[in-house]
């Protein structure tokens, strides 16, 4: 440490010896910089500010039935592309800073300045943008922010009919497309089905479900000819005579012999013990079950009580005998009604088993050409709501403001400028030549070294130093060094008083 402080002490001493240097450079740096600075022209900056109101009242009004843009995004690409290279351009046309120019690559540099000097910023909230520029003719720098401003409003407020009808044109084009889809779809399904008439599938059902109908149809109506042919036999057998006809009374109904009401009997009762076995004796279906079955016991003794058996000769003039061939007469009809039908289901049944190739792929086909028409028809539909949507949508964005551009602060120019920052080049300035000339003294002192020490002598020379004779002023030389003194002190105060004025004058 003591070492550090004694070398700091013999360069303090050498910079001390040149001290005269020192200030004579430092007072041809001041005053060289100073000049410069002081000659600098006057920067002017021009201001203003806008804000863009994305907040119209129609909008939430017609949420649903228009495609609205997205606003902020496009505010967003407004103020990032303003400052691009053919706005600027346009600029410069605007406010005839072209005519100066001679060829283009003074064209170049004047774009390239103006894109470096405008400044377009955010001013602390949402779309509030700030646009700066400054020039030393503040009527120009004025004019440069306006037609800034001019180019930012026209900007969001053009070419909204054009983006409109461009979109109505394409979206008229895709619908004019899916027509001609439709009505060839459409044809297509026409000629298919004239084509394939015969195995054509019914409405709400597909083959196997027709074939499966057609199973059950036929065995209901075999089922339904066997009863009727059981009832006819029956019938037969009582006007013969084979089947006795007992009297009866009410207490004795199940001594009675009716077959085609004793097999509805049996069938009902039957059914009411597989019901029993699954609900209770209150179910609906089980209380209706058993007053059929009392009905039909009831019918029986009524037509038992119409019978009687005799063995008068005259019996086939009786009218229980003409009620019966009468009964033999409309079951024999029933017969040949329920054979009739057999027939035609079999021949039903018979006629889509034949067909067990062709209609699954008729229905596959058509099931293909109904699903392409119901596509194109889809998208049909949806263009249409499109383009009466994009129709409101461009009425919307061309007689409606769904963006307002406030202009909150119009280009002004401040009365005094803005720039260069003379207090500062000045006190860079005063530093610089302080350090200046600091520098060039101790640069001298070590290019023409002196020893200021017997310490300093002994270590270079390695040799004893066997003394020293001190410095003795005459009372004369006192007074020229104190002089000397007063004027070191005195010009750098004049440096510093320097300073100071030019400090006052620009403030």
């Amino acid at each position: 440490m003591e070492e550090l402080t004694s070398q700091l002490l013999v360069y303090l001493k050498g910079v001390w010896k040149y001290r005269w240097i020192a200030l004579t450079a430092a007072w041809i740096v001041a005053m060289a910089g100073w000049a410069i600075v002081y000659k600098l022209p006057d920067d002017y900056q021009a201001s203003a500010r806008i804000y863009v109101d994305t907040q119209n009242v129609l909008k939430p009004l017609m949420a649903g039935m228009t495609v609205s843009p997205d606003l902020q995004q496009q505010v967003s690409i407004m103020s990032r592309t303003l400052i691009s290279r053919p706005n600027v351009e346009r600029v410069v046309r605007m406010v005839d800073l072209d005519i100066k120019v001679n060829d283009v690559k003074d064209q170049e540099k004047l774009v390239k300045d103006l894109m470096d000097k405008i400044k377009l910023g955010a001013a602390g909230r949402d779309n509030l943008f700030t646009i700066h520029y400054n020039n030393q003719n503040p009527k120009l720098a004025k004019d440069v922010v306006q037609s800034l401003l001019t180019i930012f409003v026209e900007g969001g407020l053009g070419n909204k009919k054009q983006d409109s009808s461009a979109a109505i044109r394409f979206i008229d084009d895709q619908i004019q497309s899916y027509e001609e889809k439709l009505v060839a779809g459409e044809n297509n399904l026409k000629a298919f089905k004239q084509k394939n008439i015969g195995v054509m599938p019914q409405q709400g059902s597909d083959y196997y479900s027709q074939l499966s109908q057609a199973v059950e149809d036929l065995n209901k109506t075999k089922l339904e000819l066997r009863e009727a042919e059981q009832a006819r036999d029956a019938i037969k057998r009582q006007i013969t005579g084979d089947e006795p006809v007992l009297l009866v009374d009410q207490e004795a109904s199940s001594s009675i012999v009716n077959v085609e009401l004793d097999s509805r009997i049996e069938g009902l009762n039957k059914n009411l013990d597989t019901l029993r076995l699954n609900f209770t004796e209150l179910h609906p279906d089980i209380i209706a079950t058993k007053r059929l079955i009392t009905q039909l016991e009831e019918r029986k003794m009524e037509e038992a009580k119409l019978t009687r058996y005799s063995a008068d000769p005259g019996k086939n003039y009786s009218p229980m005998l003409q009620q019966l061939n009468v009964a033999l007469a409309e079951a024999e009809a029933d017969v040949a009604s329920m054979n009739a039908r057999v027939d035609e289901y079999t021949a039903r049944y018979e006629r889509l088993k034949s067909l067990s190739n062709a209609v699954p792929q008729v229905e596959a086909e058509l099931a293909q050409l109904n699903r392409d028409y119901q596509v194109n028809k889809a998208n049909y539909e949806k263009l249409l709501e499109r383009r009466e949507s994009a129709k409101i949508s461009g009425e919307l964005g061309s007689q409606t403001d769904l963006m307002s551009f406030r202009i909150i602060d119009p280009p002004v120019v401040s009365d005094r400028p803005v720039g260069p920052d003379r207090g500062k080049f000045f006190s860079i300035i005063f530093l610089g030549a302080l350090l200046a000339g600091i520098g060039v003294a101790f640069a001298i002192s070590q290019i023409r070294p002196t020893f200021h020490s017997q310490m300093s002598l002994r270590e270079i020379s390695g040799k004893p130093i066997l003394g020293s004779i001190p410095m003795i002023w005459t009372n004369q030389e006192k007074v020229k060094r104190r002089k000397r003194l007063y004027a070191f002190g005195l010009s750098l105060l004049s440096l510093l008083g320097l300073y100071g004025a030019l400090m006052l004058k620009i403030a």
